[in-house]
């Protein structure tokens, strides 16, 4: 694993505090209370303000049954845990001004739920401690704090029909992810395409790909495989991928459609989780 700085991580902590806090249905008061700390200093961790110590950590895992999870998300506000085939590439992703994806199987890490997200670190075939679990998903859901300025980077995401048909963490896990991505769609902080199975081949079915442009760089492609990815810096291999990605983008669904699409199949993934829980 690579690690690098996390400048951001304060407030990711505090987001997923405020999401278990609201889940658990407490008031911040209400949460002070049981944890055993002030309603201003949940305050301060959850708006990004203030950083946690080991103690703070503690009485929320407690309070909220969180497993020590908060503790474990400690040593993620000192910096980013990554696999070692990724970490150049994410130090580009936080410079980039355009970033256009194509993910054959998988929704794109900075388009990742928490739930989504743990789900893909839990099932993976290298068995992960909850240690290790807990700090790549702090760095996953980190990396989608990008996409919280509104014009920059400008994201495209080409998602092959397979990424919403796979039910990763089944149909409620689903339908929330899916629901991000459209949620993120049609206010127009991404732009979405699918790739439907009616297509066939498309030039792009063989792997992941990420083009990213920057303002004072010249433009680079990461690919990626099993355990293994690449950033690609030489102009003609860059050109190849980005011509690779027009031809797959010209085989795909338009925004709308895809969006449509998209949230047709939450819809199916919300009533099959309904069916589940009331049998």
């Amino acid at each position: 694993m690579a690690i690098e700085d996390n400048p951001r991580s304060r407030e990711m902590y505090g987001e997923e505090l405020k999401r278990r806090r609201e889940e658990a249905g407490l008031t911040q008061e209400e949460l002070s209370q049981r944890a055993v700390m002030s309603r201003t200093h949940i305050a301060h961790i959850e708006a990004g303000r203030r950083r946690p110590d080991v103690r703070d950590a503690e009485r929320l895992d407690q309070a909220l049954e969180a497993g020590g999870f908060f503790v474990r998300f400690l040593p993620a506000l000192d910096g980013r845990k990554v696999a070692e085939h990724f970490a150049e590439a994410l130090e580009f992703e936080g410079k980039a001004t355009v970033i256009r994806e194509y993910a054959p199987k998988l929704v794109p890490g900075i388009l990742q739920t928490a739930a989504y997200a743990r789900e893909v670190l839990d099932s993976g075939a290298s068995p992960k401690s909850r240690e290790e679990r807990d700090e790549l998903l702090a760095t996953r859901l980190e990396r989608a704090q990008i996409l919280k300025d509104f014009h920059s980077p400008v994201v495209w995401a080409l998602l092959d029909e397979a990424v919403l048909r796979r039910p990763v963490g089944g149909p409620a896990v689903m339908c929330e992810q899916l629901q991000h991505i459209v949620k993120l769609g049609r206010s127009h902080r991404i732009r979405v395409h699918v790739l439907p199975y009616t297509v066939g081949y498309h030039a792009l079915l063989e792997g992941f790909v990420s083009l990213m442009w920057f303002e004072d760089l010249p433009p680079i492609a990461y690919v990626e495989g099993l355990k293994s990815g690449r950033v690609w810096e030489l102009p003609s291999v860059v050109r190849e991928c980005q011509v690779a990605y027009d031809h797959a983008l010209g085989d795909a669904l338009s925004h709308r459609k895809s969006l449509d699409l998209i949230r047709s199949v939450a819809e199916d993934y919300e009533h099959e989780a309904q069916r589940a829980d009331h049998p």
